[in-house]
């Protein structure tokens, strides 16, 4: 409401011009409403007697003009047609003047009913002045409103620089992004175009004189204007589809922005500063995972459903996941104190979901484990807690080995003891012939899990997957911090890939692998193309409207520490089944004999003991004969090159006696 009165513009024209100020005064909206009446009736008047008048005429022309104003006046204040914010006028506000001088014609119309009824056969108002007038009123008001914003926001945004924006999205809220874009105070926009891919027959028709276009011809109006934005106006676009349209963008150098929902604008309404940058996820975002939902809820319906490492990125998705399916408690356990206090927070504001224990430990702690599985009885455990940077681990052995493997002994003898249904270990592919220690932990826990699995009393499963995107630790979040910051982004090497899934995809497929699990299998998801880390970065760059080699720069460190070019997702001698999921394989692993994995993690347990990380590590290169070091300083403990020379025979033969076909 305008009842500020401190001039803000930045244009001295218009602090000279008190209508185009930026907070005009109430007072002065009503004065200039009464005086379009005036002039309104006046012209009414004049224009039903052909602009000549009798004396007689003259006299009732006074007598109009009072009691007209009069209703006019009443009418604005009662409706209070000055309120509104003259730069902000919409259909809203028209609807507002409209019902406010309908009313007062209305009441004019009755009144000169009831004089004509009751009193001497004559009208206050001639019908057709008050017919004409309201014509001429609402004309007039509503256009002076029109004329006042339009030049306001001329003069006002002439000073500042013009951003040419497309607008993706030629629906409702395409129409909606363009108005929030014109009352912008602080931007100029110039709305080129909407493009869309369906268009259906509309290409060439205008949204509030703005021509719609087909998507295909986008990069036709790239080349041919300067364009400084691209936003994303339009919901449900096939991830597929979105990245050519990014990419698209990004090789014109044109920032991409999204809308978001509608749930989270502001009071209902639409800001400019809610929109926010495409982020690198959208262009490696894939299509929605279908989930056999039904089973799924039939695994987690009413249970007791215990997450360990629910604090982390992929444990509190997990814990998210499982809420739309109703369980009887989900036990949330962890040993970060703020990151839980912090999950609980969001799983109480955000989700409204209140059947949750926050519980605090330790999973190499067994009595505090022993404590919380008697207590809570869970039918279902999804053990994501673990040490996952590589670099720290190989600097720390002992610590991959007292949490990752015995940390991981420890939930998984508990779910036995306890009679639990599943176990469900979140695994890595790092894994997978490993390079670094703490790859080879996970795998030996992939090892122990997998022997329990013969005792049938609880069924184990694992799942291993790559990277996935915006985890705590991972390249993405560290590539935006170097952004924010200016610079330098670092990579390690120019030909280092990965694989990538999202957060809540990785998750998905989690839940649907444990519900279609029978004990034993590990579960290996298609995580697509692998992609090159520096490509990643390259994108990141642009994404943030900046050019490499002119406003940042990328600088390679040298591979890390346990560090290997390329991730796998199966072992050379592992091949896979497909699963009723397209995007769930099973493993064709080999089988364990729990007696002697018992042995030799007994034997890996006690070693901790002596904190030797040579002798820690050399023993666990004999439990994963598989296990060759890079960039490390346990490579001294492989074997050496000459013994490549053996023949594949031969080396089965001489790999850990404990393993069987």
């Amino acid at each position: 409401m305008e009842i500020e009165h401190k001039l803000t513009s930045s244009n001295p024209f218009m602090n000279d011009i008190i209508f185009l100020r930026k907070h005009s005064p109430r007072w002065l909206v009503l004065l200039g409403d009464i005086v379009i009446s005036f002039i309104s009736v006046n012209l009414a008047y004049f224009v039903i007697y052909n602009f000549w008048l009798s004396q007689v005429h003259f006299n009732l022309f006074l007598t109009i003009i009072t009691f007209t104003m009069t209703v006019r006046i009443a009418s604005f204040m009662l409706g209070r047609t000055y309120a509104g914010i003259i730069r902000y006028t919409s259909t809203k506000d028209a609807g507002r003047i409209f019902l406010v001088l309908s009313a007062g014609s209305v009441f004019l119309l009755i009144c000169n009913q009831i004089r004509y009824i009751f009193f001497d056969n004559l009208f206050f108002v001639p019908t057709s002045v008050i017919f004409v007038d309201f014509l001429i009123n609402i004309f007039f008001m509503i256009a002076s409103r029109l004329v006042i914003k339009t030049l306001y926001y001329e003069l006002n945004n002439s000073s500042k620089s013009v951003n040419n924006v497309i607008i993706y999205g030629a629906s409702e809220f395409g129409a909606i992004t363009k108005k929030t874009l014109d009352r912008e105070d602080d931007v100029k926009y110039n709305i080129i175009a909407f493009v869309d891919d369906y268009t259906k027959g509309n290409e060439g028709k205008k949204i509030d004189g703005i021509t719609i276009y087909n998507a295909d011809k986008l990069e036709l109006l790239l080349q041919k204007q300067t364009v400084h934005k691209l936003i994303f106006a339009q919901k449900n676009i096939e991830p597929q589809r979105k990245q050519e349209i990014i990419e698209i963008c990004l090789n014109y150098s044109v920032k991409v922005l999204n809308v978001p929902e509608v749930v989270r604008w502001t009071n209902g309404e639409l800001s400019s500063n809610q929109m926010r940058n495409v982020n690198i996820e959208d262009l490696l975002e894939r299509p929605p995972i279908r989930l056999d939902e039904m089973q799924i809820s039939k695994e987690i319906y009413q249970k007791n459903i215990m997450v360990t490492g629910a604090a982390g990125s992929i444990g509190s998705e997990i814990v998210k996941q499982l809420i739309r399916f109703n369980p009887a408690k989900i036990i949330v356990f962890d040993q970060a104190e703020s990151a839980l206090y912090d999950l609980e927070l969001e799983l109480s504001e955000k989700y409204h979901f209140h059947n949750i224990e926050i519980v605090i430990g330790d999973i190499t702690n067994y009595n505090r484990m022993n404590h919380i599985f008697r207590l809570y009885r869970p039918a279902i455990v999804y053990h994501a807690a673990a040490y996952k940077h590589v670099p720290m681990m190989e600097r720390h052995p002992s610590e991959a080995i007292h949490t990752n493997v015995y940390g991981t002994k420890t939930i998984a003898d508990l779910s036995l003891k306890y009679k639990v249904s599943k176990f469900v270990m979140i695994s890595t592919d790092k894994a997978v012939n490993p390079t670094n220690v703490m790859g080879c932990s996970k795998r030996i826990a992939e090892i122990y899990t997998q022997s329990l699995n013969s005792l049938r009393e609880t069924k184990f499963i694992t799942t291993r997957f790559g990277n996935v995107l915006g985890s705590n630790g991972s390249v993405i979040p560290r590539f935006k911090k170097q952004l924010e910051e200016g610079g330098p982004v670092t990579v390690t090497h120019p030909e280092i890939t990965r694989y990538f899934m999202t957060i809540p995809e990785a998750c998905q497929l989690v839940l649907e692998a444990s519900a279609m699990g029978k004990g034993g299998e590990i579960f290996i998801f298609d995580m697509g193309k692998s992609v090159k880390i520096v490509d990643l970065a390259k994108k990141m760059i642009k994404l943030y409207g900046l050019q490499l080699g002119k406003d940042i720069q990328i600088y390679f460190t040298g591979l890390r520490p346990g560090e290997k070019l390329y991730e796998e997702l199966l072992n050379d001698k592992e091949n896979t089944v497909p699963t009723h999921h397209e995007k769930i394989m099973v493993g064709k692993v080999r089988k364990y004999d729990l007696e002697i994995v018992n042995e030799m993690i007994s034997q890996l347990l006690e070693i901790l003991k002596t904190q030797d990380y040579m002798q820690i590590v050399s023993l666990m290169k004999r439990i994963v004969p598989e296990f060759k070091s890079k960039n490390s300083i346990y490579e001294a403990l492989d074997t050496p090159k000459e013994s490549d020379d053996l023949s594949e025979n031969d080396r089965d033969n001489s790999k850990n006696h404990f393993l069987y076909n």
